[in-house]
């Protein structure tokens, strides 16, 4: 697994930010559009293509972009 392709990932589950905003040291958590739902659609994503269960915890537990891809790839 590779941050460049995590990044791409997470981006495809924003609507209204451009991917080239979105970085490994995005404080995702402070996106205009972050909610409870793209938090969902994260965890979704991350079970699909990681075969990852991601947790709120977990999600609770990160601030970056990168903060996360290390959970994701902590498991």
């Amino acid at each position: 697994m590779e941050i460049n392709r995590f990044i791409e990932n997470f981006a495809d589950q924003l609507n209204d930010t451009e991917i080239s905003e979105i970085t490994s040291t995005t404080v995702f958590k402070d996106l205009d559009e972050w909610s409870s739902l793209t938090a969902l659609s994260i965890i979704a994503m991350v079970d699909e293509e990681y075969d990852v269960i991601l947790k709120g915890d977990d999600i609770r537990k990160a601030d970056t972009i990168a903060d996360l891809f290390n959970i994701v790839s902590s498991k």
